[in-house]
């Protein structure tokens, strides 16, 4: 009997550990995200910016108001920062259509995260 209450009072415990320990968690990771928030706008602002730069300079080219030889530099310029962007950290913080379907398709839903109300321990 002594053995079955002791048991019972490690399991309540236990659960009482677990909630707190995903407490943590979720607040961690709503910080984190709220941290990030910033550094998602920025990217967002020069991937952006590389679009535009990229279209004024396919605008500026048939009109020949840039020599060809710049206009050859300036893409290839743009296509390294679209890589830096694209390529590195930075893309995670992208919206899904700049890291591909064929990805996501394999990967499935990224930093899928759930709330204490939606996460339910059996007692």
């Amino acid at each position: 009997m002594e053995e079955c209450s002791s048991i019972e009072e490690s399991v309540a415990s236990v659960i009482e550990e677990a909630k707190e320990v995903q407490d943590a968690v979720s607040s961690h990771i709503s910080k984190a995200s709220s941290d990030e928030e910033p550094l998602r706008q920025r990217v967002r602002a020069v991937d952006s910016r590389i679009h535009s730069l990229r279209s004024s300079l396919d605008s500026l080219v048939p009109t020949k108001q840039i020599p060809p030889s710049l206009a050859v530099k300036l893409d290839e310029d743009l296509q390294r920062a679209r890589c830096i962007i694209v390529d590195g950290d930075a893309s995670s913080l992208l919206p899904g259509h700049a890291q591909g379907s064929f990805l996501r398709m394999f990967l499935g839903p990224i930093n899928v995260r759930a709330s204490r109300k939606d996460v339910q321990l059996k007692s």
